[in-house]
């Protein structure tokens, strides 16, 4: 269980810092979104090269099939799953999409183990569960029309695409590596977008709310949580890992709370008693846990 504690903060770290861009992102509702996630992702990148020089951690450029696996986390993860929020968000209400998200704990459970050659563990399985049900009573439960349930769906598969289609490649590249090279490749696509949609002089409509909204997701939601989830996807594994995403629910109640939100109702805490449940079950262990995935020395000193 000691070995398993590093990966577990880095997760739910990461887990964390994903929760509170919910309050966060609320600030770029009228910003001209491809640009500012082309900067985003553009920053982050930037960010992760320099760790890797400063830290002697070599990059690998992808070859054959690592390119599509990466291309695969890009568009679903960041792409396509963007595009499922907004226009999810016009036929379904917030909680909707939550609950969709909150479900991404049973799917890496059951498929995680399968792409790292196990099988899939029946009290992982309990555990993602009851994580699902405690993330969905904190979201709680909005309406939704019949074009906002396939858009919840589609952010459901995104979202656990950003983790199982990071496995078969985080043994050659590792967490900074695939950070790296889906920030880049996520660059490119939304500054092709921001261009030919927003235009060139959309940066210059940027407010300074923007640009700190930007900052913190640039930095705190990208460069530093993308490479501690996958930190903790390569040594716990995704299925122990998915549980994990039962925090960020957890994390945007409270950041709703510090920036002047309402006091959570009463099944607010009920789902954070439920989860913590789900966690602890999840993470009881009587032997250590054999590594799903090649091991390699990577940014566990950011935790």
């Amino acid at each position: 269980m000691k070995t398993n504690l590093l990966p577990a903060l880095a997760g739910a770290t990461g887990m964390a810092f994903v929760g509170g861009s919910v309050a966060v992102s609320a600030f770029l509702a009228d910003a001209p979104s491809s640009t500012v996630q082309a900067l985003r992702y553009a920053v982050a990148c930037l960010l992760l090269v320099l760790w890797s020089r400063v830290t002697g951690r070599r990059l690998r450029r992808p070859r054959r099939t690592e390119w599509l696996w990466l291309a695969g986390v890009v568009l679903t993860g960041m792409i396509i799953f963007n595009v499922a929020l907004v226009q999810g968000s016009r036929h379904a209400e917030p909680a909707v999409l939550g609950v969709a998200v909150a479900c991404v704990p049973l799917l890496l459970a059951v498929v995680g183990p399968l792409l790292e050659g196990q099988a899939p563990a029946r009290r992982l399985i309990v555990a993602a569960l009851v994580v699902t049900a405690g993330a969905a009573l904190v979201q709680g439960f909005g309406r939704t029309d019949g074009i906002g349930l396939v858009w919840a769906l589609v952010t459901f598969a995104c979202e656990a695409g950003f983790t199982l289609l990071a496995v078969p490649v985080l043994g050659r590249h590792g967490p900074l590596g695939v950070s790296v090279h889906s920030t880049w490749m996520a660059a490119m696509a939304f500054g092709v977008g921001g261009l030919a949609v927003e235009g060139p002089g959309a940066v210059l409509r940027l407010r300074p709310d923007d640009v700190l909204a930007g900052v913190y997701l640039a930095v705190a939601v990208t460069a530093v949580a993308f490479v501690l989830w996958y930190t903790c996807v390569q040594r716990l594994g995704s299925a122990r890992a998915g549980l994990l995403t039962g925090i960020a629910p957890v994390s945007a109640a409270v950041v709703g709370v510090a920036v002047g939100g309402p006091m959570p109702g009463l099944a607010v805490w009920l789902g954070v008693a439920v989860v913590s449940a789900g966690l602890a079950l999840g993470f009881r262990s009587r032997r250590p846990v054999a590594a799903p995935v090649e091991l390699r020395p990577d940014v566990l000193d950011l935790v």
